[in-house]
């Protein structure tokens, strides 16, 4: 399916005056905290308008892995129920493939099940980091064995209950890991649970959207003044539904395709309200010559001549490669600069963009945390080396849209996060297609 629709999406040769009205699949960030938390509730819990991807697919097959917890997946979300308040450990070995999210929230997770719970994943997933909340989980009184390196899975985790409420986690590497305690806390026996952050907390926008979610199922969260320390009131979850907003990150690829080849794109499901963090790529679009305005329930967004920025991406890493491939055909270098971490994601997303700009002619430089881009006139054709990446994948898939001669190698990889991708993209050549404008509207400078 995704190389027969890789072939539909070449350089637009007629542009339609109508905005382009995206279908973006539900969030990966608000699907994977809505399953686990649902998960904690006694009950039949619905999950609707879900993202089905690898990485949540894989999620509600491990959480169906634990005796006392059934998940199944229905046409547009998934259906929790737990039939007891103590679960049992998982019999089997919980295989969560490369997805750093879960994997963080099931090691917590497996630490209030009776028994031992051995989560692995693959190799890429092997080589990241988990020391930091394995670390806090210990001090808590949560008993673990690494099978392979230390602070890296394969881990077996014990239900173990906890000996103390005030909490401490390293935030420096991954937000995940405080999202991770925070669910844990909300479904301690009692509290009230502290969780400190005692240095520096990255992409805190997804933190803040753990808390509101479990705020919104009737958990109470507060956040210190110092924004440091979260207290959580434990308590079970109280809806039987829980409603997806659409991804943010997936959002970006179609926002990045209308500044791209200066048309329009309208965004429906998502607004003025969100608090995704990765909504902030629309502002950078702005900043960059894009002409957006966003609504209560939708985005619009027009493209125009685009020019470089300097712009700190800590809070909306996974935007990153999406504002790379936008700044390859911008006027005027880009910096994009507060993003070591993304030297741990499912690969190394600082060495790919640079690596993968080079390889068609756009000249790129890094640091431990930054990139410059300094675009170049046209762009050569290659095969873009994808890393196993959807972000890489999806973000350099949207310069064919320009540009003939750019092949994405395994071009399915985008699987993981938005399977249907090049479907939606071909759908936007479509669009365009029907246009009867020759004329590229707002021409963008490096097109």
């Amino acid at each position: 399916m995704g190389d027969r629709m890789l072939e539909q999406i070449t350089p637009l040769k007629t542009f339609n005056d109508e905005a382009y009205v995206a279908r973006i699949p539900g969030s990966k960030s608000y699907t994977n905290r809505a399953l686990v938390i649902a998960a904690q509730r006694r009950g039949t819990t619905r999950i609707e308008g879900a993202l089905h991807s690898e990485d949540t697919d894989l999620l509600a097959e491990c959480l169906d892995g634990f005796g006392g917890l059934s998940v199944e997946k229905t046409e547009n979300g998934f259906v929790v129920n737990r039939d007891r308040d103590k679960l049992q450990a998982a019999e089997r070995e919980l295989y969560i493939g490369g997805a750093g999210t879960p994997a963080r929230f099931l090691l917590s997770f497996a630490a209030s099940a009776e028994g031992g719970t051995l989560i692995k994943g693959n190799a890429r997933l092997h080589e990241r980091p988990m020391d930091h909340l394995l670390k806090s989980l210990a001090d808590i009184g949560v008993r673990y064995e690494c099978l392979g390196g230390e602070g890296h899975l394969p881990v077996r985790v014990w239900g173990s209950p906890v000996r103390k409420k005030d909490w401490t986690i390293d935030g420096s590497v991954s937000s995940q890991f405080v999202s991770s305690l925070l669910i844990f806390a909300a479904q301690q026996p009692s509290g009230p649970i502290t969780v400190t952050v005692p240095g520096h907390l990255v992409s805190q926008p997804y933190v803040e959207m753990t808390a509101q979610m479990l705020r919104d199922c009737g958990i109470g969260v507060e956040r210190a003044s110092d924004r440091k320390v979260w207290t959580i009131t434990p308590a079970e979850p109280r809806p039987d539904l829980i409603k997806i907003e659409v991804d943010a990150s997936g959002m970006s690829y179609f926002l990045a395709a209308a500044a791209l080849t200066g048309t329009k794109v309208t965004i429906p499901g998502i607004g003025s309200r969100s608090v995704q963090g990765d909504v902030g790529f629309a502002r950078v679009l702005e900043q960059m010559g894009c002409n957006l305005r966003f609504n209560e329930d939708s985005i619009d967004i027009e493209g125009g001549p685009l020019t470089g920025v300097d712009v700190d991406m800590e809070e909306m890493p996974d935007t990153v490669l999406t504002l790379a491939a936008v700044a390859s055909q911008a006027s005027g270098p880009t910096r994009i600069t507060n993003i070591a971490n993304l030297r741990v994601k499912e690969c190394d997303r600082i060495h790919a963009a640079v690596t993968e700009l080079r390889r068609l002619g756009v000249e790129a430089e890094d640091g431990p945390d930054f990139i410059v881009i300094r675009p170049s006139a046209r762009i050569r054709p290659a095969m873009v080396h994808t890393y196993n990446d959807h972000r890489v994948a999806m973000s350099f898939g949207l310069l064919r849209l320009l540009y003939d001669g750019i092949e994405i190698e395994n071009e399915s990889c985008v699987g993981k996060s938005f399977p249907g991708f090049w479907t939606e993209l071909a759908r936007f050549v479509a669009h365009h297609r029907e246009g009867r404008s020759a004329a590229r509207p707002k021409r963008v400078s490096g097109g």
